[in-house]
């Protein structure tokens, strides 16, 4: 995904950073530094276990987001396949992000909200 860094944060390595679909803020993991106004293409890794049902909840529009809410970062979109071991995917854009989940299932094909506490951000090279 296309993220432009809007300002650094707080913590170390910490940005905040604008995509088409909102406003979001993760910890870079690239090995050449960015800062405001960087333009980069990254994937996103969702480092946190994720509880269905509380950390993944039904989303009340069927549209693609990303925003800030207090110290989570909510990521809107499609969920595409829970696997047997938990691994997840979730359909952002034209994004997929991974992630680990446990708890009562959920309707694949749905569109749901994963609010977590961090993202972190890898540079990817397409």
């Amino acid at each position: 995904m296309k993220i432009t860094i809007t300002k650094r944060g707080i913590r170390k390595d910490e940005v905040e950073f604008v995509t088409p679909y909102g406003e979001g803020r993760g910890i870079w993991c690239g090995s050449a530094p960015i800062g405001p106004g960087d333009e980069v293409q990254v994937e996103f890794e969702l480092v946190q276990l994720l509880m269905r049902w509380i950390d993944i909840l039904p989303s009340e529009s069927s549209g693609y987001s990303i925003r800030l809410e207090q110290d989570r970062v909510v990521l809107s979109g499609r969920l595409e396949n829970i696997e047997e071991d938990g691994t997840a995917f979730l359909k952002l854009g034209d994004s997929l992000i991974m992630f680990e989940c446990l708890g009562e299932p959920m309707a694949l094909g749905t569109f749901v909200e994963v609010r977590t506490f961090e993202i972190r951000l890898y540079p990817s090279n397409y």
